[in-house]
């Protein structure tokens, strides 16, 4: 499936590659150079280039572009969630996944893309897998294995790979046995200048961290289950039990990782936390902006790290603004207002308001400025999922268990 992978910094340098079947000649990432230039921004880039004899898939994160080389057609989504996996898996192991970090551990990187995949196709992608068969790299080790030669790849399979349950080792023991879930919403939105709704949705994920002995078989139970339509499940989730009972019912691996994912597109059921009042208005060598936000069906929850930036047309060259919370920047070469709220006070909802300066002699600008907000609410989840209980069999004892919400801004944005 896949042929190569070439990892690219964001100057464009080809900083590390590695060829399961067939080696292939850099001379392929041209055309995802090509691509690149007419791009008007990283994530702008088509994910699947075509070339006359290879298709190149790529995802870009955290800076880096990893670009796959494929011989021939198959599912990209496959291949580009197996690209996150591998990032996924980088920040497991090095907490972080850039240029630095990858090029200071080589040895570890190319034994992990080895076990990752198998002549090209995928393996053992689940870190507690991973971790058995090569030890995450730390100071001690390091120094063992330069004096005495030896590597991080264990000398025997783990425990579960050859078991029908292959993300979790066998034989694990906790002195606390405690199980937390994360249910994290990312609304994504645009209103337009009378505050009515133009598009809105919501990407939710449960994460898991769970740490508890044996073999446990949980069960997670929500409140109002069927607002979950696409739902996308972890390996461990038995799908028809999803399917007949909605309910979760899974045997976890063993610490982080992500449950499920699901996205909610109906506007019909997507509330927004936050509304914007706005007045932007050009006369003369002058201008008026004037911004105020608030909350709303949050349910008495506080709005948190709450920022607003807008970027101004050319023609404005600084601005005189007065917040009632909170400080703001201007940026004079990329023309961006950031106003950075923080924490919203309750009471009378903060506002910002001042005068732009317009460039002298040059007519006045006719587009306006689009606002984008950035926020996050704890303990809310804005869609209204709640989860019910959590049971757990074939284990004995009583584990600590607790569930968080988390509703933030994704791509928000509010036009004037």
């Amino acid at each position: 499936m896949i042929h190569s992978l070439f990892m690219v910094n964001s100057h464009r340098d080809i900083f590390m590659e590695k060829h399961w079947k067939t080696a292939v000649k850099r001379s392929i990432c041209d055309y995802f150079f090509n691509a690149l230039e007419k791009a008007s921004s990283p994530e702008d880039i088509p994910p699947v280039i075509s070339t006359p004899h290879h298709y190149l898939i790529t995802v870009y994160r955290d800076r880096l572009y990893f670009v796959s080389v494929i011989g021939k057609e198959v599912q990209p989504l496959f291949v580009i969630e197996f690209l996150h996996r591998i990032m996924d898996t980088f920040v497991e192991y090095f907490n972080e996944c850039s240029e630095r970090v990858i090029k200071e551990n080589y040895v570890v990187v190319y034994e992990l893309l080895e076990e990752m995949l198998d002549n090209g196709f995928p393996l053992a992608t689940e870190s507690n897998v991973l971790k058995e068969l090569i030890k995450p790299p730390n100071i001690l080790r390091t120094v063992v294995n330069t004096v005495t030669g030896q590597s991080n790849v264990a000398d025997h399979l783990p425990t579960g790979q050859l078991s029908n349950i292959p993300w979790r080792r066998s034989g694990v023991k906790y002195a606390s046995n405690e199980a937390y879930f994360d249910v994290t919403e990312e609304v994504d939105a645009i209103i337009d200048r009378s505050g009515s709704t133009v598009f809105a949705e919501i990407h939710g994920s449960i994460d898991a961290c769970v740490k508890l002995t044996g073999m446990p078989d949980l069960t997670l139970s929500f409140v109002n289950p069927r607002m979950l339509d696409d739902v996308s499940f972890h390996p461990c989730v038995r799908f028809k039990r999803w399917e007949n009972e909605k309910v979760l019912s899974f045997v976890p691996p063993d610490g982080n990782f992500t449950l499920c994912s699901y996205h909610i597109g109906s506007q019909g059921m997507v509330s927004i936390p936050i509304y914007v009042k706005h007045n932007v208005h050009y006369a003369g060598s002058g201008g008026k902006f004037e911004v105020t936000v608030g909350s709303r069906h949050t349910m008495g929850k506080i709005i948190e790290d709450l920022r607003i930036s807008a970027v101004m047309p050319k023609q404005v060259t600084n601005v005189n603004l007065l917040p009632s919370q909170g400080e703001y920047s201007f940026k004079p070469v990329e023309k961006e207002v950031v106003w950075d709220v923080g924490r919203m006070a309750p009471g009378k909802p903060p506002s910002i308001k001042g005068i732009l300066s317009l460039q002298a002699g040059v007519p006045a600008p006719e587009e306006k400025p689009t606002v984008t907000v950035h926020f996050k609410i704890q303990q809310l989840a804005i869609s209204g999922l709640r989860v019910n209980r959590l049971d757990m069999y074939s284990e004995k004892y009583k584990p600590f268990k607790g569930v968080k919400y988390i509703t933030k801004a994704g791509k928000f944005q509010v036009r004037t």
